[in-house]
C-alpha cells in the first residue's frame, strides 16, 4: 500500500474521530499545508526554502510514497551537487545541510517505501559530508552494544576540558541530525552535545519500542565515562515528543548519573491509552501518516494491535512516577493534540519536584504561531540545560 493513509485504517477509525480531524489530507490540502508551514518556518519544513518547497510540491501529482520521496530528493540532489562543487567550506557546508534537510523530508515521517529508504540513506551521506567540514568537528561515534553499534554525533566546544554535555534523543519522525543542528547553540555556552535516534527509528540498534529500551542510552552514559574529555558528572538529557518519553525514563533510572532531564511533549501514561489514540491519530496538527509512524515503532500492523500494545509503555503502570528522579524540566502546550497535556500534569503531581513551562495557547511541544520551537529552545530549554550543568 502506497497511499499516505491506509484505507484499512480509515475503515477502523471511529466516525467521531474522522469528523473531528476531517480525515487525512487530500493532495491539494497537503500541498497547501506544507507551503503554509514553509512560509512560517514551522516544523517539519522550518529549514526548507519556501521557493524550493513550491518547486517540489509542483512535481507531486499523487500521494504515492515514492513520488513524494522523488520530488524532495530532486532538490536534495541539486544541493548535494552544489556542495561537492563549492569553492569554499562555508558554501559547501550550506549546501550539504540543505541537501540533508530535503532528503530527510523526502523520507518523512518514516522510511516505509523503497524511495524513502533511499532518501534516508542520502540524508545520512549528506550529513556526514557536512560533519567533516565543521569546526569544532562533529565526530561520528560508534559504540559497541549487544552485537551492534550505537551511532551518535558528538560535538564539543573549544576550551576547557572535560566538557559538560547535553545528551539529546530524537523523536518519532525527527532524527539525531536535526538535534545536532539545533544543539550547536550550546557550544557558545561551553556545553557539548551527543545526539542519538530513539529506539525504533533511524540508526537505533533497538528496532522496536519496548520497556527497557532505554538501556541503549545507559550504554551511552557508560561510554561517556570512558572519554576523559567528557565530564560524565555534568550530563543533562533532552528528549522532544517521543524522545521525551526516553528522557523521562532516564530521569528515574539514571538519576544518580545525570544532572537533569528535559521532557518536552513526552508521552507518559494517558498518551498510551486507546481512548486517546483513537482520537489523536486523526489530528491535523501532524502532516500525514501519524498512525503509520506510531504503529511502526511498535511493530504493529493493525489498529487493534497498535491500541493493545501502547499501555505496556506507560510509566505510571510501570510504577516509575512516584519514585525519586533527577531534576526535570517539563514542557508542553495546553492544546497539544498529539500528546495529552495530562501527561505533563502527571509528572508534576508525582515523585520529586519538577520545573514546568506550559503555553496555554500552545500545541505539541508548546509551540504556536506566536511562540516557535526555536524561541522555546532559546528562552526555556537552553538556559535550563546550561544552568544544570554549570
Amino acid at each position: 500500500m502506497k497511499m499516505l493513509l491506509a484505507a484499512a485504517l480509515l475503515a477502523c477509525l471511529p466516525t467521531a474521530a474522522l469528523a473531528q480531524s476531517g480525515g487525512p489530507r487530500t493532495l491539494l490540502e497537503l500541498k497547501a499545508e506544507v507551503e503554509e508551514r514553509a512560509d512560517r518556518k514551522v516544523y517539519p519544513v522550518s529549514q526548507l526554502e519556501p521557493a524550493e518547497v513550491r518547486e517540489a510540491l509542483s512535481a507531486l501529482k499523487t500521494l504515492d510514497r515514492d513520488e513524494w520521496a522523488s520530488a524532495w530528493s530532486a532538490i536534495g540532489d541539486r544541493h548535494m551537487a552544489q556542495g561537492k562543487n563549492a569553492s569554499d567550506r562555508a558554501d559547501a557546508s550550506k549546501h550539504y545541510k540543505y541537501a540533508f534537510e530535503y532528503y530527510l523530508f523526502a523520507r518523512f515521517p518514516l522510511e516505509n517505501s523503497s524511495g524513502k529508504v533511499k532518501a534516508y540513506a542520502k540524508a545520512l551521506e549528506a550529513f556526514a559530508a557536512y560533519a567533516k567540514l565543521q569546526d569544532p568537528a562533529i565526530e561520528i561515534v560508534r559504540i559497541p552494544f549487544e552485537g551492534k553499534e550505537i551511532v551518535g554525533y558528538l560535538r564539543l566546544p573549544k576550551g576547557a576540558r572535560p566538557a559538560p554535555l547535553v545528551l539529546t534523543i530524537g523523536g518519532l519522525d525527527s532524527r539525531k541530525e536535526n538535534a545536532s543542528f539545533r544543539s550547536d547553540a550550546y557550544l557558545a555556552h561551553g556545553v557539548g552535545y551527543f545526539s542519538f535516534d530513539m529506539p525504533g527509528t533511524g540508526q537505533s540498534t533497538i528496532r522496536q519500542v519496548v520497556p527497557g529500551a532505554e538501556r541503549e542510552f545507559t550504554r551511552v552514559l557508560d561510554y561517556i565515562a570512558t572519554r576523559p574529555e567528557l565530564d560524565a558528572k555534568r550530563v543533562v538529557v533532552y528528549g522532544g515528543s517521543w524522545g521525551g518519553h526516553w528522557a523521562a525514563r532516564l530521569a528515574y533510572l539514571e538519576r544518580e548519573r545525570i544532572r537533569g532531564a528535559v521532557v518536552q511533549g513526552g508521552p507518559v501514561h494517558e498518551y498510551f491509552q486507546p481512548e486517546w489514540q483513537k482520537k489523536a491519530i486523526g489530528t491535523r496538527e501532524y502532516l500525514f501518516e501519524l498512525f503509520e509512524a506510531r504503529a511502526a515503532i511498535y511493530g504493529a500492523k493493525t489498529l487493534e494491535e497498535f491500541l493493545a500494545y501502547g499501555p505496556k509503555m506507560s510509566l505510571k503502570t510501570a510504577g516509575w512516577l512516584d519514585k525519586p528522579s533527577a531534576p526535570m524540566l517539563v514542557i508542553n502546550g495546553m492544546r497539544d493534540t498529539q500528546v495529552p497535556v495530562e501527561d505533563l500534569f502527571l509528572l508534576m503531581r508525582s515523585g520529586s519536584p519538577k520545573e514546568v513551562w506550559i503555553n496555554p495557547q500552545g500545541g505539541h511541544m508548546g509551540r504556536n504561531v506566536a511562540i516557535s520551537d526555536q524561541k522555546i529552545f532559546e528562552t526555556v530549554t537552553l538556559p535550563w540545560v546550561v544552568r544544570m550543568v554549570k
